[in-house]
């Protein structure tokens, strides 16, 4: 029975890398590919997977100051590439690589639970509210990437974190609202058994649910030179692409 479950779940590695790839299908179609649509709808998959590794990281690390200064150091490095891509230049202060936005949301999470460990329940749940809408309003006037509703779905992560019935159902509720309601974004008409039917883009990103819902906690491959792999990979790649379309 055992090995049967394990054929159906998803490990944190493989979590890791589906968004890896989502992720660069999404750059490339940004840089590389822009004919090429489908490249992009793909793409909106690679965020969520995203937000949900960065609160499932943030519970299963050992240090999180050391977490959050690999983290920091990261978005530094990928500054230079995310300008290039982006906006064309080295300098490029109108929008900043999603390692902050992360950032932002670690930042908040921590300090939720710090009032949480003092033991007040009302204290708690104040101070939960007041990082939500301050971690959000950062999103937005730091002009991270995914703004304020990137900082918010990793927040919807680790608030309905756990595999309980409601936790699926909030996570569902939260990712439509964020995706659908808030985001939007463009349509697509497609013609389906002859009637036309408006599908969003971003509606795609739901697909990430099924991916995150198949992982069980289970770890899968794990090493430091996959861990800084999975970091680097960021800048790395965007790099990369900027430089075959500058070609």
């Amino acid at each position: 029975m055992e090995n049967t479950k394990r054929k159906f779940d998803v490990s944190s590695a493989g979590l890791h890398i589906l968004a890896m790839l989502f992720m660069l299908s999404d750059h490339a179609w940004a840089t590389i590919a822009q004919s090429q649509e489908w490249m992009t709808c793909v793409g909106r998959i690679a965020f969520p997977i995203f937000a949900f590794l960065i609160a499932e990281g943030y519970h299963h690390t050992g240090n999180f100051k050391k977490y959050i200064l690999r983290m920091l150091v990261f978005a530094l490095i990928s500054e230079i590439p995310f300008n290039l891509m982006y906006g064309g230049s080295v300098i490029y202060p109108y929008h900043q690589n999603v390692l902050w936005t992360f950032i932002i949301a670690l930042l908040g999470i921590r300090l939720v639970d710090w009032v949480k460990e003092k033991g007040r329940l009302w204290l708690t749940v104040l101070v939960a509210a007041a990082v939500i809408a301050v971690g959000t309003l950062l999103g937005f006037l730091c002009m991270t990437d995914y703004y304020g509703f990137g900082v918010l779905m990793v927040f919807l992560f680790h608030f309905f974190r756990g595999r309980r019935w409601w936790c699926f159902l909030g996570q569902l509720a939260g990712m439509y609202f964020l995706n659908m309601e808030l985001m939007g974004g463009y349509c697509y008409i497609v013609d389906i058994f002859g009637r036309e039917t408006e599908i969003m883009q971003q509606s795609f990103a739901l697909l990430a649910l099924i991916p995150i819902w198949l992982y069980r906690g289970r770890q899968g491959h794990h090493s430091k030179a996959f861990k800084y792999f999975c970091y680097a990979f960021y800048p790395a790649h965007i790099l990369l692409l900027v430089l075959i379309s500058s070609l």
